[in-house]
């Protein structure tokens, strides 16, 4: 894991330097001097390359024999007026990226003074730091034959600038980096270590923060009633349970009711009887990343002490075919009461979530429900794996998360939802069906589903991340693997728009 340290702003004079440069090759006051020290190396690296001192651009140089440093890292920030948050970010990320290829342990990152830069410098080394440290996330743990060479070298990037000052812009963001790596490793690990009896373990686990943990087991849930969430369960030996995460972090409040996010936790999702292609089947170990979002995102309000009452739900089960697993045209009652005539047995989380959104308003009555689901492969093929689909039936509350997640990089895009689109799911035999007749607007028609379980004057937006929770290659705020999508945006909502 990669060590964050604070050191003063003077010049290193050996390991490994990373040095900020603006658009059109620009150096600040530091980049400056140590170019006049070096012989003006830095200026013809430059000139010699394609760097340009773009957003996130990099340029390794090999230090000259004079001097103790092993390599200097060049990293563009673009046009300094537009250095905000995001930037900063990137390129910590990227500086960071072109030093795990190497084999230095110990490098300083130096935000330099740049003229007309949007962040002061405390907090532009702070968001740099934040960046590296998310991109320096590793899941190695079962990976037992590594050679040296394929594990990072850096151990400790030292953040140089005014030391307290540093320290107290970064904490907020350290803990919500730590929300988002325990999201992680909870989507990365396997199905066989991660299920509903284990996750509820590990949500338990955060009681130390000061959240308040509550286990549902099976007959708690069927005493309420939960016939839509237990149904998607009964194919598997693995007990559901039904998990709330509760921060009272502003008891104060003259608004009493909290803020409740509600995540889809189905740790392995086979299909059930509608029984999924093999190819790439081992990937749905991360049909729980709604729900892993959900709990990074209270362990990192708790670990700030955010000013706000928040509280998580996340109903788990697992989806398998066995003799006792739910078959196509069963009906299940769900706990609102409505009746659901199931036709396709892996269209199971909005089942989970039906239940676990209807809970989660007879317990908390809260101001707004958030809930996050990796619920449809149709949205990837929308929005790809750029952006997560946004649904809601408040135009304010939409516009809150949409702006929430630009700014932390974490992007939504709206869609409609429409009566016109709700009629593909009435049945003939029950109150609805968990499918649309047909196979177009499936991540509409999904929730325009999960809108039925909407109380009436509930504030509520659905979040598809189905193409963002997981990726493939390596972005800026994240290697290959669990991105912790929606952990930074739900931290971000609340920071901007619940606290106070």
């Amino acid at each position: 894991m990669l060590k964050i340290t604070f050191v003063s702003p003077a010049l290193p004079t050996q390991d490994a330097l990373i040095l900020t440069v603006t658009a059109e090759r620009k150096l600040g006051a530091a980049g400056v001097k140590l170019d006049q020290k070096l012989g003006g190396i830095l200026s013809r690296a430059m000139e010699n390359s394609a760097f340009k001192g773009d957003k996130a651009q990099t340029l390794s140089i090999l230090a000259p024999g004079n001097s103790k440093l092993s390599r200097l890292v060049l990293v563009g920030l673009g046009d300094p007026k537009e250095a905000n948050d995001m930037a900063l970010q990137q390129a910590g990320s990227a500086a960071l990226a072109a030093l795990q290829s190497g084999k230095d342990d110990h490098a300083t990152l130096l935000v330099d003074a740049h003229k007309g830069m949007a962040l002061d410098a405390p907090d532009a080394a702070a968001q740099a730091a934040f960046g590296a440290r998310l991109r320096s996330y590793r899941f190695d743990k079962y990976r037992t034959k590594l050679k040296p060479d394929q594990k990072p070298a850096l151990k400790t990037l030292a953040i140089a600038g005014d030391v307290s000052a540093v320290k107290a812009a970064y904490q907020t963001l350290d803990k919500v980096a730590d929300g988002v790596f325990f999201t992680r490793d909870l989507v990365s690990e396997p199905a066989n270590v991660i299920y509903p009896e284990t996750l509820a373990e590990q949500c338990a686990g955060l009681e130390k923060l000061g959240l308040e943990v509550e286990i549902l087991v099976e007959d708690k849930l069927q005493e309420f009633g939960m016939g839509a969430l237990l149904g998607v369960a009964q194919g598997s030996v693995r007990p559901a349970r039904v998990v709330t995460l509760k921060w009272q972090g502003d008891k104060s409040a003259k608004d009493k009711r909290p803020v409740v996010f509600v995540g889809k936790g189905v740790t392995f999702d086979t299909g059930g009887i509608s029984l999924k292609p093999p190819g790439g089947m081992e990937e749905m170990k991360w049909d729980m990343a709604g729900a892993g979002a959900v709990i990074g995102a209270m362990k990192a309000l708790a670990g700030r002490k955010a000013k706000a009452n928040v509280v998580g739900v996340i109903g788990l089960v697992e989806n398998m075919p066995s003799g006792n697993a739910q078959r196509p045209g069963d009906i299940v009652t769900s706990m609102s009461g409505q009746t659901i005539e199931v036709i396709n047995t892996d269209a199971e989380g909005r089942l989970v979530l039906a239940d676990a959104m209807w809970y989660a308003q007879e317990t908390f009555h809260p101001r707004c429900v958030i809930d996050l689901a990796t619920l449809t492969g149709a949205i990837l093929i929308a929005l790809g794996h750029e952006y997560a689909g946004l649904f809601g039936n408040d135009d304010k509350l939409a516009e809150h998360l949409y702006k929430a997640g630009e700014a932390v990089g974490e992007y939504l895009w709206r869609f409609p939802l429409h009566e016109a689109f709700d009629k593909s799911l009435d049945s003939p035999v029950a109150d609805m069906r968990n499918v649309s007749s047909g196979r177009e607007a499936g991540s509409i028609v999904a929730a325009q589903f999960l809108q039925r379980f909407v109380k009436k004057g509930i504030l509520w937006a659905h979040l598809d991340i189905a193409g963002v929770a997981w990726q493939n290659k390596d972005r800026p705020a994240s290697p290959k693997g669990a991105t912790g999508f929606g952990v930074r945006l739900l931290d971000r909502f609340v920071a901007d728009y619940c606290e106070g």
